[in-house]
């Protein structure tokens, strides 16, 4: 269940970014700051790079992140070794 903060802020418009989620009103997508944010970039450092975000911004990117991954199904290898 993605939370309110996510439905409120994250948008998927095929017309925007070729239909990649990014925050509502911007072209800024989620990848771009989960991207930004494995480089070692802080929030402000991300705020400061995109100025139209805000930390509710990048929150709701991270929850949507955490949502899609946790979505995911996980298929276990099985290795005949013998």
């Amino acid at each position: 269940m993605i939370m309110k903060n996510v439905e409120t802020r994250i948008v998927v418009d095929e017309h925007i970014m070729a239909g990649k989620p990014i925050i509502r009103g911007t072209r800024v997508t989620v990848e771009s700051i989960i991207k930004r944010m494995a480089e070692g970039l802080t929030v402000r450092d991300i705020i400061e790079e995109y100025p139209q975000l805000n930390e509710k911004d990048i929150m709701a990117a991270l929850e949507y992140a955490a949502e899609v991954v946790s979505q995911e199904e996980i298929m276990p290898v099985i290795i005949n070794t013998s």
